[in-house]
């Protein structure tokens, strides 16, 4: 019987890990490259295919399917590269720290911890991910003293050091791009807690408007930082949609927001770099703000919250698109309607629109998806 990931040694996983890593990043290196392609999609110049991104994916399905799972990427590798230098909910953590967190540890076990902005997380037995558990700033008398000491330096040296080797070995033949996670609503409600900002917006107007200007600050020496590093893209992750609507009205949102994230994306423009923004649920009321923002491609395309044919026909042409393939029905539908889906969206967000779609899971990919259903999604994009 396999062992559970949380009884088996941390050495262990890491080893499965690093193997997989390695076999992908190879494969990729060895493919023909494929920057201009992603460049002409992205830019809505039209390109002889959609551009493919299958490595969305869960520690959970890589531990799960491991040597199998990146023999489908050694076949078939993605077009381009999207990197994190660490993990999401831990933060840039300088070497030889003494109380270092293990990333692996702490997405495979029952733990808790603190990251670098002062939040706790904790990741469940079995889960996937991790959530907050606990926030840092849960009195605003507290702001002066968490804007002072406790916003971390984006300038920390090393803090991006992590994807050297990803751009060393890709960025002449890959599309490479930076992700930020947690880019500005996501991190303000990771520091002040989800209830309390609802609340705030109405009746701690300054307050969130001075942490947003900080959160905005250190975001925007973020993107400098990965200009330095060559990056062609910034992805930025900031969920906003429920299933069905905005958390907020759209006009909150834009008194809020729409100044911040135009100022964001500009930056990354003048950088030379195109913009990536990750807002998971239905966010078609605000679609409309971003492409006048400058959006260059919208993700995810969320079959289950969004409807692609009404997203194709109001926005198609004016920014291109990513996901639009349903990974929450990935694991029970079977291998023909997987291709089926896929070829429904090409023909639905991308051909229309010269291509101008990155194929791809709306989402992480999880570990209950048959790897007959990996095998079709792959087989089925890059089959076009």
């Amino acid at each position: 019987m396999p062992q559970k990931r949380d009884e088996a040694p941390v050495a262990e996983i890491q080893r499965i890990v690093s193997r997989f890593e390695e076999r992908v990043s190879n494969a990729r290196r060895s493919s023909p490259p494929t920057r201009e392609l992603v460049r002409t999609a992205i830019h809505r110049a039209g390109s002889p295919r959609c551009p493919v991104r299958l490595k969305r994916l869960s520690l959970d399905i890589v531990l799960r399917h491991g040597d199998a799972l990146a023999d489908l990427f050694c076949e078939f590798p993605d077009d381009l590269i999207l990197t994190a230098p660490y993990e999401i909910s831990i933060g840039y953590q300088p070497p030889g720290r003494a109380d270092r967190i293990d990333p692996l540890w702490a997405m495979t076990r029952s733990a808790e911890w603190d990251d670098e902005w002062g939040v706790r997380w904790g990741h469940a037995s079995g889960g996937v991910g991790a959530t907050p558990v606990a926030s840092p700033l849960s009195d605003w008398s507290q702001l002066d003293d968490y804007l002072a000491h406790r916003v971390p330096d984006p300038r920390a040296p090393g803090r991006l050091d992590a994807a050297l080797p990803v751009f060393a070995a890709h960025g002449r033949s890959a599309y490479c791009g930076g992700i930020i996670h947690l880019a500005l609503f996501e991190r303000l409600h990771a520091v002040r807690g989800m209830q309390n900002i609802f609340l705030d917006f109405s009746t701690n107007e300054r307050e969130v408007r001075r942490l947003s200007d900080a959160v905005v600050a250190y975001l925007l020496e973020l993107i400098r930082g990965w200009a330095l590093l060559g990056a062609d893209a910034v992805f930025l992750t900031d969920d906003w949609g429920t299933q069905s609507a905005l958390m907020i009205s759209p006009g909150m949102w834009r008194d809020f927001f729409a100044d911040h994230y135009r100022r964001v994306f500009q930056e990354i423009h003048q950088l030379g770099m195109d913009v990536f923004f990750h807002s998971c649920g239905n966010v078609t009321a605000i679609v409309p703000d971003l492409v006048e923002m400058g959006l260059d491609v919208l993700d995810p395309i969320q079959p289950g919250a969004m409807d692609p044919a009404a997203i194709a026909r109001d926005f198609g042409g004016k920014v291109a698109f990513c996901g639009g393939i349903d990974d929450q029905k990935l694991a029970t539908r079977s291998p023909a309607e997987v291709r089926d889906e896929v070829r429904r969206t090409i023909d639905t967000l991308g051909a229309p629109f010269g291509n101008a779609l990155v194929l791809s899971p709306a989402n992480v990919m999880t570990p209950e998806i048959p790897l007959e259903n990996l095998r079709a999604l792959f087989e089925a994009c890059h089959g076009q």
